[in-house]
């Protein structure tokens, strides 16, 4: 995100000026990011996996980049499911696939056969990090906002 970004740089003209603004940008959100996401080893329906991380953390995962991308397939490696629910759901009444915290879907990772437009649809992700549109009464493991 922006404001990401900007603590990064921040934190770059604090900390060194040796390393080059981008590059330095890259390891800092890349090493910021590990903290911010957490698997929940449970499979769950997207419906209750939303409830749960908006229960007990600060929601299912929105991935609006490549390194938070990146963090969620880390995650996902240690899954006991197949998929891990993430939180990108299609509305049929809109037409389009949509982030349950409002992010724009700007980023996207779908497998080939993946992006599968009907009524009842959520992501999950495999742990190879593509991502594949699945009925959203199928039960994953998920992947939480801290």
């Amino acid at each position: 995100s922006v404001n990401m970004e900007r603590s990064c740089f921040g934190f770059l003209i604090r900390v060194s000026h040796v390393y080059s603004s981008h590059r330095f940008n890259s390891i800092c959100c890349f090493f910021f990011m590990a903290d911010k996401l957490i698997l929940i080893k449970e499979n769950k329906t997207w419906e209750e996996a939303l409830d749960y991380c908006r229960e007990s953390h600060r929601g299912l995962v929105s991935i609006t980049n490549p390194y938070q991308q990146r963090w969620a397939e880390v995650r996902a490696k240690n899954a006991s499911s197949p998929f891990v629910w993430l939180g990108l759901r299609y509305s049929c009444t809109l037409n389009l696939w949509f982030w349950v915290n409002d992010k724009l879907v700007c980023y996207e990772k779908w497998s080939r056969e993946g992006k599968t437009e009907e009524c009842g649809r959520a992501v999950g992700m495999q742990s190879g990090g593509q991502w594949v549109s699945q009925r959203d009464n199928e039960t994953y493991n998920f992947v939480c906002f801290k």
